[in-house]
């Protein structure tokens, strides 16, 4: 299968609505998964780099093959809404907590895209105390990975949920879906475009 990605940002335009409980479960339950073992393998949480420390529904990569990735997002209007406190008031900090922070935000952004002013998010008072508590504005009261990973995991295993690698194929092909339709559509356009002016009297 092919290995390429999309952004969490391409699959909400796509479905034109917020992601369900479920799949904010997975993509938690796969993103804490990937940060920590690439803490483990020593290859990020020391980049020097400010742009590595904020994830955002543009920089959250999701695979055709189920995994997950995260591109350098540098700060700017567009993501500053899901940097942490401490980096936009350029404090010293840990990147852990702030990419806590972020996912957490990045992740509620989800939950609320395209609702009504007058409707709330649905979530679980369990999943919404999580995300609350990765939002935290000081970093030392927010959870921390394995934490996330823990609850993740026990309600994985409790609510019988999908494995975060086969969500994640599901919301790409969502998007390809939804590509392939809008092609299919432009070029039926074009094509009755075409027979229009073929039968158009030749005076007019």
């Amino acid at each position: 299968m092919s290995s390429t990605f999309v952004t969490l940002a391409e699959v909400l335009e796509a479905r034109g609505g917020p992601l369900l409980e479920e799949e904010i479960w997975s993509l938690l339950l796969g993103a804490a998964e990937c940060l920590m073992d690439v803490s483990y393998k020593g290859k990020a949480f020391h980049i020097a780099s400010p742009h590595c420390r904020i994830i955002s529904p543009s920089s959250l990569l999701l695979s055709a093959t189920g995994t997950l990735a995260f591109k350098n997002c540098g700060l700017s209007d567009e993501v500053s809404a899901f940097a942490a406190p401490e980096m936009l008031q350029d404090r010293a900090g840990s990147t852990k907590p702030m990419l806590v922070y972020s996912l957490g935000m990045t992740l509620y952004w989800s939950v609320d895209f395209q609702l009504p002013q007058n409707q709330p998010v649905q979530l679980s008072d369990h999943l919404n105390s999580i995300l609350l508590s990765m939002c935290e504005d000081l970093a030392h009261r927010r959870v921390n990975f394995t934490s996330i990973l823990e609850a993740c995991e026990s309600q994985h295993k409790a609510s019988n949920l999908l494995p975060p690698t086969k969500v994640v194929r599901q919301l790409v092909e969502e998007v390809f879906h939804e590509s392939v339709s809008l092609f299919l559509c432009t070029l039926l356009r074009s094509y009755q475009s075409m027979l229009m002016l073929h039968w158009l009297p030749s005076g007019l």
